[in-house]
């Protein structure tokens, strides 16, 4: 039986999070005797979508192969999707899990998984953590994409965890060299990273200017 968004809390009774997806196994009593816990990662993008997909809106039949002029054009962020995002899940919701000694499926498309450092894949049997990969297929006959599952990688939690989180150290010259570069250059100062929201939309109201009381705390929901 498949559960969404399910609260985890931590030794404290701490939220670590909600668990996208639970496959919980249940008997003729409705009593739950085992689960396993779906986890769906997407990836983040930089750039500018709006303006694009209002062009590409205008006709799409056309469109689709367009070459965008403007600067800002959206790409896959993988850098941030992996080590802002899906680290931090594996982290602290899946060191709960594999505490518990349960396992995980972790969905994201192929391009996101190939851009991830080589993790070492194991046999089904001993595997703590399924890939599932997923792409976007054109279906010829009915001129329309659907989302296929296109391969599984099988891995052990904690080696998948840690050839996510480490950085592949480089040579501190040239570390150096770059900040000599930079001095001589007088290029001090360094611009900060374009905002990831289009100067089109408003930004959302601050929370805090309202009263407090009616935001609901976590543990209302804890029956729910």
């Amino acid at each position: 039986m498949p559960l969404t968004e399910v609260r985890l809390k931590d030794k404290n009774k701490k939220s670590a999070g909600n668990i996208d997806i639970v496959i919980a196994a249940v008997n003729d009593d409705n009593e739950v005797i085992d689960f396993g816990a779906v986890e769906v990662q997407t990836v983040y993008i930089t750039g500018n979508v709006s303006r694009a997909f209002k062009e590409y809106m205008k006709d799409p039949s056309t469109n689709h192969a367009m070459i965008w002029p403007q600067k800002n054009y959206p790409k896959p962020d993988y850098l941030s999707s992996s080590r802002k995002r899906l680290a931090p899940q594996l982290i602290y919701k899946g060191n709960i899990l594999h505490d518990w000694g349960k396992k995980m499926a972790v969905v994201v498309h192929t391009e996101f998984y190939d851009q991830l450092p080589h993790l070492e894949e194991v046999d089904k049997i001993h595997a703590e953590i399924a890939w599932l990969l997923y792409d976007l297929v054109h279906d010829e006959i009915n001129n329309r994409y659907v989302l296929e599952r296109r391969a599984v990688k099988y891995t052990l939690f904690e080696s998948a965890l840690a050839t996510i989180t480490t950085p592949l150290v480089g040579d501190v010259t040239d570390f150096l060299e770059d900040l000599s570069k930079r001095i001589k250059s007088g290029k001090i100062m360094g611009s900060p990273p374009p905002s990831p929201i289009p100067p089109e939309i408003e930004p959302l109201p601050d929370l805090f200017d309202n009263d407090m009381e009616d935001i609901p705390d976590d543990d209302e929901f804890d029956d729910e």
